[in-house]
């Protein structure tokens, strides 16, 4: 992956805990973005305080499917929260209003938030094709990626 420094890998884990000792023991280069599954609040959102504490330059969220509401989330040193909704057939539907609060705090907290679709369940509840149910959070395409935020 360094010696590709014209892309940008995008390593996802659910295995957060080893992220500490894996950046400790090599330099992970810049192209080399770091994240975590963050679907509930039991599983995921430990996970986040693990992303913290490695060392690399681009730390991200992948709050997809997200499950419930997360409450509060420190982002103290994340750079970009991507979320988005449960596909496939047995997909559980996301409250608008759960993606409505990571927003909010990704803005409150000047961090970039993209909003990656729907999934099975529309705004509405309505089961559909993800493809109908589309990317947009109240009539706007979020699209913000590390460096690059405005408030909400």
């Amino acid at each position: 992956m360094a010696r590709c420094p014209q892309h940008v890998f995008q390593v996802l884990t659910k295995r957060a805990e080893r992220l500490r000792d894996f950046t400790a023991e090599r330099v992970v280069s810049d192209n080399v973005w770091l994240g975590v599954s963050v679907e509930n609040k039991r599983h995921g959102v430990p996970r986040i305080r693990y992303l913290r504490a490695a060392k690399c330059r681009t730390k991200f969220l992948s709050i997809e499917p997200l499950l419930e509401d997360l409450g509060p989330l420190d982002l103290t040193k994340i750079d970009w929260v991507i979320v988005g909704g449960e596909s496939g057939h047995g997909a559980r539907p996301m409250n608008p209003e759960w993606v409505r609060t990571i927003l909010k705090q990704c803005a409150d907290q000047q961090v970039a938030f993209f909003f990656k679709q729907w999934g099975a369940h529309g705004p509405d509840g309505v089961k559909r094709s993800k493809k109908k149910n589309g990317r947009l959070l109240d009539g706007a395409a979020w699209n913000q990626k590390p460096g690059h935020y405005c408030t909400a």
